[in-house]
């Protein structure tokens, strides 16, 4: 019995589109997967009229990406759907890899308390797609189904885009142009983009099997193990009591033979045992890829996720990374398309986005070398780490099945403000921000719940008493921030409670995470991006050092009047 019932979202005519030759809309995203319905939510928060058009009418057939990292989660709170994603999904931080039947290594993704989410969730793609579809049309996205798109001409300012559609076929133009639909990009290969780097020759079978077990949800990988010699195997748990597992095939293996169920269920009962009652639910095999197309922004075009760059999967980095596109895409076209910016500030989301695509393609593919190592030396390699994973500590390192996906730090940004004053701890400018504990107005919460959308300033004190001692200046200030162009929210964190100061918000560093993590004392000043990575940080408030960050974060030039 099937776990899913697939929906079918509506279609509406084209007749409105069709008024005018053709009409002009701000912001156009071509492909409705989990990285275009993002972007789609992410230009709703920022104020943006959005028009996404996707080819299908349901969501995508299959789990397909079922591992959402810590950061993608984090981002998928600031969008509106963490929660739902979260409660359904199964969370998990513990991996475990064995060579034939013997645990030779495990690792903890979040071995320290104080974090919102865990290190990971797996959840079938299709839950995702449907609740950013549903948050993406109750914040008034413009979701056109069976809506294909068969060409795009750029434009010196934006793009022309030919839609075919049950009731005729139109041309809309959009100032800007978001693609996102996938590793089979029409568009990028309609264009003529180069896309290059390197294709594997293996090939895994993906089963998704319904069953009760009692496996503790955690992450197993094995490597030749006894029943599927000379091969690995990879097994998660989803939601509904479905299991994932992937076998390892090789590249002679025959596609359409592998993904019959009679060749499939012979290989699940092999692993789990004759007696166990299982279903297969969903089969697929693939090949994979690491590559990525030379720049992700071509003039008023703007390439994401799988469209953009291809990794393999083991490690969880090909939606987690397209998740951290259009995080550090859409605040930066909301402010150049409210000119609050200029069009250089999408120059970074090229250059920092590559440069993420480069860390996970390098990392992706270590790990596919070690899983599917292609010489005998270099399996004799695998094979030596693995036995010495058994009994010593360092060889443990060495042992790779699947790097999993991390956020980027993009300390390289040209957003950034170099440190002038010493700091200890990861929170670097060009870093995501680290999770904490915080106390709000007498309840509970999270350092990243007050954070995003806009630009922050984390201002640290003792306690709201010792504000003038310890940042002079800030009250006054903070009100201008606030009513300046671009906005800046200022928030006090307190190592103790206590009452906010008029016109501040008040955070209280309620375990003293916030200070440990980002290595604070009082005067410490942090100024966090809209998408939650640091821009820049001082050891005293500074309000004209604060307002050279401010311009460097936008690609706004610096003057010197406020560098002095």
């Amino acid at each position: 019995m099937a776990t899913y019932t697939y929906p079918t979202f509506p279609y509406q005519a084209p007749h409105d589109l069709m008024q005018g030759a053709p009409q002009r809309k701000p912001l156009v995203i071509i492909g409705a997967g989990p990285v275009g319905l993002a972007a789609a939510i992410d230009a709703r928060l920022q104020g943006l009229d959005v028009l996404l058009f996707d080819e299908d009418d349901s969501v995508s057939f299959g789990s397909r990406a079922v591992c959402y990292a810590k950061r993608a989660l984090e981002i998928l709170d600031r969008l509106g759907v963490g929660d739902v994603v979260v409660d359904k999904g199964v969370s998990w931080n513990v991996g475990r890899t064995f060579m034939r039947e013997e645990e030779v290594y495990r690792f903890n993704l979040v071995p320290d308390a104080g974090h919102k989410r865990p290190g990971m969730i797996n959840l079938q793609q299709y839950h995702l797609e449907e609740a950013l579809v549903k948050r993406a049309t109750e914040l008034g996205a413009d979701v056109r189904w069976k809506y294909k798109v068969v060409g795009v001409e750029p434009l010196a300012d934006g793009a022309r885009v030919s839609i075919e559609t049950p009731d005729g076929n139109f041309d809309i133009e959009a100032d800007w142009l978001i693609v996102a639909d996938g590793a089979r990009s029409n568009v990028r290969r309609e264009l003529g983009l180069d896309i290059e780097g390197h294709v594997f020759k293996d090939r895994f079978l993906i089963a998704d099997v319904v069953m009760k077990a009692d496996y503790p949800a955690e992450r197993w990988f094995w490597f030749d193990p006894p029943f599927h010699p000379n091969q690995s195997v990879l097994l998660h748990k989803q939601s509904d009591n479905v299991w994932r597992i992937d076998f390892q095939l090789g590249w002679d293996a025959d596609p359409e033979e592998e993904k019959k169920p009679e060749n499939i269920m012979p290989r699940v009962k092999a692993m789990l045992g004759d007696d166990r009652e299982c279903t297969l639910e969903w089969a697929s095999i693939y090949t994979f890829q690491c590559r990525r197309m030379t720049n992700f922004r071509h003039g008023h075009l703007l390439f994401v996720g799988d469209a953009a760059h291809q990794v393999s999967p083991f490690g969880a980095r090909g939606a987690n990374s397209g998740f951290q596109d259009t995080d550090d895409l859409l605040w930066k076209l909301a402010l150049v398309i409210k000119g609050q910016a200029p069009e250089a500030l999408l120059d970074t989301y090229d250059t920092d986005r590559v440069y993420a695509a480069d860390e996970n393609i390098r990392n992706s593919t270590r790990s596919t070398d070690f899983i599917t190592p292609k010489s005998a030396v270099s399996k004799l390699f695998r094979n030596a780490a693995l036995e010495l994973a058994r009994s010593q500590p360092f060889a443990r390192k060495l042992v790779n099945s699947g790097r999993l996906s991390v956020p980027a730090f993009l300390v390289h940004s040209a957003l950034n403000t170099p440190d002038a004053d010493k700091f200890d701890g990861d929170m670097v400018p060009g870093a995501p921000l680290d999770d904490a504990p915080v106390r709000l107005a007498g309840a509970d919460g999270w350092l990243l719940d007050q954070l995003g959308n806009r630009f922050v300033l984390l201002a640290f004190a003792d306690s709201a008493d010792t504000i003038d001692t310890a940042l002079p200046g800030l009250q006054v200030q903070a009100a201008v921030l606030a009513a300046a162009a671009l906005p800046v929210q200022t928030l006090l964190v307190t190592a103790h409670a206590g009452t906010a100061p008029a016109g501040l918000v008040t955070l209280h560093d309620r375990d003293g995470l916030m200070a440990q993590r980002l290595d604070a004392r009082p005067g410490t000043c942090y100024l966090v991006r809209p998408d939650q990575h640091v821009a820049a940080r001082w050891r005293r408030f500074d309000a004209t050092a604060l307002q050279a960050a401010l311009h460097r974060a936008t690609a706004q030039p610096v003057t010197e009047t406020a560098t002095a």
